[in-house]
């Protein structure tokens, strides 16, 4: 029971911390605006709760001394995974913080940049906050205040980070992985429980028949490249005999 808890909250955190990053992507592009930022601030504090839930079950878990060695392999593994994913929640928090600082909303320095992105981010921000709909009520500098906010937060994702290595002692080296990597975007299951978009599995061709259209392609180049030589020849040889002739 308490391994299938772990994961489920483990899921649950990087969900959200996978739709922080793609609310990231969209600051200071044409899709930033204010309801943005209050996205992006609810959601890394969604992130930073289901972490502190995180580390407490894994912490007092891996403390127990009763626990079969199976178990404390599995747990140990669940820890690997969070600390890759509370390092790049703080990777994305820093990002976030510097692109704010360059773009600020209500006193703008420079002009937004045309990255290909439009429309609304609320539909991720609503996966992430596991709601329908958003209702925003952020005041109007919301994108000054909040980075004052967000600095002191990653100060605190960092500590905690550091706690996390002094209290629990996992080598991630040591660590065996159960499947092989890239695995679960194969799986079915985790295209309909991904928190980045679409994955969508029916774009993998058969290798067989991609391996015979490249030789395809790869044997009409060949025959092209001939075809030219073989006419810039015949252009050779009509030219060298119209000279001497004349």
């Amino acid at each position: 029971m308490g391994k299938e808890e772990c994961k489920t909250m483990l899921d649950a955190l990087n969900k959200v911390t996978a739709c922080y990053r793609h609310l990231v992507i969209a600051l200071g592009s044409t899709s930033d605006s204010q309801n943005l930022r209050e996205e992006l601030k609810r959601t890394r504090k969604k992130a930073q709760e289901l972490a502190v839930a995180n580390r407490t079950k894994l912490t007092s878990l891996l403390k127990d001394k009763s626990i079969s060695k199976e178990d404390r392999a599995e747990y140990e593994r669940l820890w690997v995974l969070f600390s890759s994913s509370m390092e790049l929640l703080e990777v994305d928090m820093k990002r976030s913080l510097e692109i704010g600082q360059d773009f600020p909303l209500k006193v703008p320095t420079r002009h937004l940049i045309q990255t290909g992105m439009t429309g609304s981010t609320t539909a991720v921000a609503s996966r992430a906050m596991s709601v329908q709909n958003m209702k925003y009520e952020a005041d109007s500098n919301i994108d000054t205040a909040d980075l004052r906010d967000l600095q002191t937060e990653i100060t605190q994702v960092s500590h905690m980070m550091e706690e996390m290595e002094m209290k629990v002692q996992v080598a991630p080296w040591a660590v065996e992985a159960k499947q092989e990597a890239g695995a679960e975007l194969k799986s079915n299951m985790s295209v309909g429980n991904s928190s980045v978009g679409v994955i969508s599995i029916c774009e993998e061709e058969p290798k067989d028949e991609e391996a015979g259209g490249g030789r395809d392609t790869g044997f009409a180049s060949i025959c092209a490249v001939f075809v030219f030589l073989v006419i810039v020849g015949v252009a050779v040889v009509l030219g060298y005999l119209v000279i001497n002739m004349s």
